[in-house]
């Protein structure tokens, strides 16, 4: 490249076409850095402060420098300026304003500014090379690609992928998968992005996705469409599982996966260091699907609680273990296939679990609407299991139960609304103990009860409110999946927002937020209204 510069024209040229091969990139690209180069080499021997451009014609190989100055009728900057008589020399019909074209003769360069042009070219062909290396990848996210183990640094695998080079972090790398330098591998991208050094091709042989398209080559029918995968979930080097479908009512999708003598799985299996993978029918019907996720173990009922997202799943006591599987895998990839929270329960702890609800929920009718045992359990037996419930029910549907009629429902429902009233009353007061703002009682959907939760947390005043964003308020906790009867969660995944136990939505957390906000833009609309009417007073006068 040192050469470059100095070079005959034919020579030039040979160089830009190598290049351009070499590197991939547009050959129009490495001609403007030679200009680039050439022109920077001229602003140094002639003044770095003129318009000095330079031309390298792309077919010929001839090159042309001149320097850009304007016609003035009194000069400022000699260098960028000449006055009309000296550029009538250039041109006769040379008039004030414009701009002429003053031929510079060719320049020598010496090692300096040969070495300097030489890092102007180097540095504008590898931009354009880290450029054409991002827009060739960024569209291949998603996509499995072979490549050839380059190197292992501190634990993460550089992988040669022919025009560029991609990196499997540990954490996207096959627990206790060995790769040396050469090996051949496969990989999904994971994600490109543009960074200083470069673009960055990020590889994953973890990811639920690289098995889904190990699959997509393996079994032609998911190629095709015919079956889908529409769900995946993965402990890598040890287990997966995946949900299918089938669009062909005649083919089995399950069947189809597994391939004749489990040929198909067999060749996916392998590619993934002998991972075992559960093949499993995909159901819309949440229920059946939790159901299959759960095999080997069988399932004596499922009960589906929308509010908290999560599935209370009932065993027989003897499948507990295969249910729940080794340090609790079974149950966790169904978790993740099924996107729902699971519980596991033996039939004697759902029993258990019953006979507590049971009793817990008549002693609070006994206690809060002032009824005897009997008619207490009669309403927990009949589904009724808060307070809400028989305060906001139809009367009909109180009224039918067996031996009630009219007037006895209509009395438990004003008792069950007076004992909402001492609850919200109670909590008012706890509430204006804490320091919470009476303001914050007029903001949408929230009680006292959840005025107490937020005064609890710190939130006193509507700037406490306001400064929260929505799931810091209302995100609903997450958690692993566990066995009934546990003290905790097993590594909870987030902590869940302030109000997460109270079931609101998004929307409704965003409503409160912006309604605690509301005051804000009135403060700031107040003093300009006041400048408004200043104005106008001062017009008046």
């Amino acid at each position: 490249m040192a050469n470059a510069v100095s070079a005959n024209r034919a020579e030039l040229i040979a160089i830009a076409d190598s290049v351009a091969k070499e590197k991939l990139i547009d050959r129009a690209i490495v001609i403007e850095a030679m200009e680039e180069a050439i022109q920077r080499a001229a602003k140094n021997r002639y003044g770095a402060e003129m318009d000095i451009r330079a031309k390298l014609d792309a077919g010929s190989g001839d090159l042309r420098l001149w320097r850009v100055v304007e016609v003035v009728e009194e000069v400022d900057d000699l260098y960028k300026q000449v006055d009309l008589k000296g550029a009538q020399k250039l041109k006769k019909d040379a008039a004030l304003g414009d701009f002429l074209v003053d031929p510079l003769p060719p320049i020598e360069f010496g090692r300096i500014q040969a070495q300097a042009s030489k890092q102007i070219i180097f540095q504008k062909v590898r931009d354009a090379e880290r450029e054409r290396q991002h827009e060739e990848f960024k569209d291949r996210v998603g996509e499995i690609i072979t490549g050839v183990v380059k190197r292992v640094e501190f634990g993460h695998v550089v992988v040669d992928l022919g025009r560029a080079e991609g990196v499997i972090r540990r954490d996207q790398q096959i627990p206790r998968e060995v790769v040396r330098v050469g090996d051949r591998v496969r990989s999904l991208i994971l994600s490109v992005r543009r960074e200083n050094r470069g673009p960055q091709i990020f590889l994953s042989r973890a990811h639920p996705d690289f098995m889904k398209k190990l699959f997509a080559q393996e079994v032609p029918e998911i190629y095709d469409g015919i079956i889908e995968i529409k769900a995946a979930a993965r402990d890598p080097g040890s287990r997966a599982k995946i949900g299918v479908i089938s669009r062909d009512s005649s083919i089995d999708p399950v069947g189809a996966c597994v391939g004749m003598k489990g040929s198909r799985v067999q060749a996916v299996v392998q590619e993934m260091q002998g991972e075992k993978i559960d093949i499993i029918p995909w159901s819309p019907d949440t229920a059946t699907f939790v159901v299959n996720a759960l095999q080997p173990a069988n399932v004596a009922r499922v009960v589906i609680d929308e509010e908290d997202d999560r599935i209370e799943v009932v065993v027989p006591d003897d499948q507990l273990s295969l249910a729940i599987g080794r340090r609790g895998q079974n149950v966790r990839l169904a978790s993740q296939l099924t996107g729902k929270g699971i519980d596991i329960l033996t039939e004697t702890d759902a029993s258990e679990k019953r006979q507590a609800d049971f009793v817990r929920n008549s002693e609070t009718f006994q206690n809060e609407l002032d009824v005897d045992e009997t008619l207490a359990q009669l309403l927990v037996a009949e589904g009724f299991s808060e307070l809400e419930e028989v305060a906001y029910v139809e009367l009909d549907e109180l009224a039918s139960i067996e031996g009630f009629d009219d007037e006895l429902a209509q009395e438990l429902q004003s008792r069950a609304q007076e004992a909402l009233e001492r609850r919200e009353d109670a909590a008012r007061e706890e509430r204006r103990a804490l320091g919470v703002e009476d303001d914050l009682a007029t903001m949408p959907y929230l009680t006292e009860a959840m005025l107490v939760t937020l005064g609890k947390a710190g939130i006193k005043t509507l700037d406490d409110l306001a400064d929260l964003a929505t799931d810091e308020l209302v995100e609903k906790r997450r958690a692993e999946p566990r066995r009934r009867g546990e003290d905790a969660p097993r590594k909870p995944e987030n902590k869940g927002g302030i109000l997460g136990e109270y079931g609101l939505s998004d929307e409704q957390g965003n409503e409160i937020i912006m309604a605690a906000r509301a005051h804000w833009f009135e403060d700031e609309a107040a003093p300009a209204a006041e400048v408004e009417e200043d104005a106008n007073a001062e017009s008046s006068q």
